[in-house]
């Protein structure tokens, strides 16, 4: 039977606080990650510190984490040497770190509950590396597709997590092959998060009509999203989907923080142009769930929890 825990939790709190960034969190604490594997090499290296900052996450008033299997595939670790029961401990690996922080939170604060655990499924394009998950231009067959992210998805079905997190999808072809996929786990919910060209498009430049089609007709699609994309751009492109879909909307886009490529630095975000200061703004526009992605921080996800309590 599908157990939907998005639509459980919305039940009791009007907006779902979802964690902050975890690769570029990592890069704060000293890793580099300037690697294709991104936060999956962590997983190999230093597990420890990612449980830390999904525990650092909740403590801010997260009550969901994503796991750290955003590039954490058997094809991305293969290039580097490791067998397929290798790279399926390190998938299984993800689900039980933000697992065991969630657990070890509530142990100490068990009125948190519930807390959720999503596994992260990254698309194609986070897997070749080239910036291809902000264009979606890359096209494979969907059985080849499906073959891509089968191992992943079968891995973290079985990890005991809430549900499955497909993020930054530029490309209506590899939602489609997601959406068959996941019929062959019928038990397990999933949100669908996209990366846009603007606020009525994916990267691809598919409409986000046919998109909303598509998920509306899918029942373990349990809310929809964007995430990875410009503060600015956010709002638009929620009022558009709230016209196209009755399931709950989901947004963690990236810090205002503006990146000099000239400088290969980023400069502190605008004032007003934090995920605090949009809170209000996102939430009138229909998004329920809400949280950060690139850059953004334990502190960023504190401020979100805060306002929402004020309210």
């Amino acid at each position: 039977m599908l157990f939907d825990p998005i639509a459980d939790l919305l039940q009791r709190r009007d907006t779902l606080i979802l964690d902050g960034a975890l690769a570029t969190e990592l890069e704060a604490r000293g890793c580099q990650l300037a690697d294709a594997l991104w936060s999956a090499k962590v997983l190999m290296e230093d597990p420890q510190l990612i449980y830390q900052v999904h525990y650092d996450y909740f403590a801010a008033g997260a009550q969901c984490a994503i796991t750290a299997s955003y590039q954490a595939t058997p094809q991305g670790f293969a290039a580097r040497g490791l067998s397929e029961l290798q790279s399926r401990e390190l998938i299984i690996r993800s689900a039980e770190l933000a697992l065991r922080a969630r657990n070890d939170y509530l142990a100490q604060q068990p009125q948190a509950a519930p807390l959720l655990v999503a596994g992260s499924v990254g698309p194609y394009g986070a897997f070749l590396a080239n910036g291809a998950e902000y264009r979606g231009d890359y096209a494979l067959p969907q059985e080849e597709m499906m073959a891509f992210h089968r191992p992943r998805v079968e891995a973290l079905a079985g990890s005991g997590i809430d549900l499955l997190a497909c993020e930054t999808l530029p490309s209506y072809a590899e939602l489609e092959a997601l959406v068959a996929l996941l019929a062959e786990f019928p038990t397990m919910p999933a949100w669908f998060s996209f990366t846009l060209r603007d606020s009525e498009h994916l990267s691809d430049g598919t409409p986000l009509t046919a998109v909303a089609a598509l998920l509306n007709d899918c029942p373990q699609a349990v809310a929809l999203g964007i995430n990875c994309i410009a503060l600015e751009k956010v709002t638009p492109a929620l009022v558009t989907l709230r016209r196209l879909t009755p399931k709950p909307l989901l947004v963690y886009p990236n810090s205002g923080e503006q990146y000099d490529a000239v400088s290969k630095s980023w400069h502190s975000a605008p004032a007003g142009c934090s995920l605090q200061d949009k809170l209000s703004e996102w939430q009138h526009a229909g998004a329920q769930i809400i949280g950060g992605c690139c850059r953004t921080t334990p502190q960023d996800i504190a401020a979100l929890a805060r306002g929402c309590s004020h309210q």
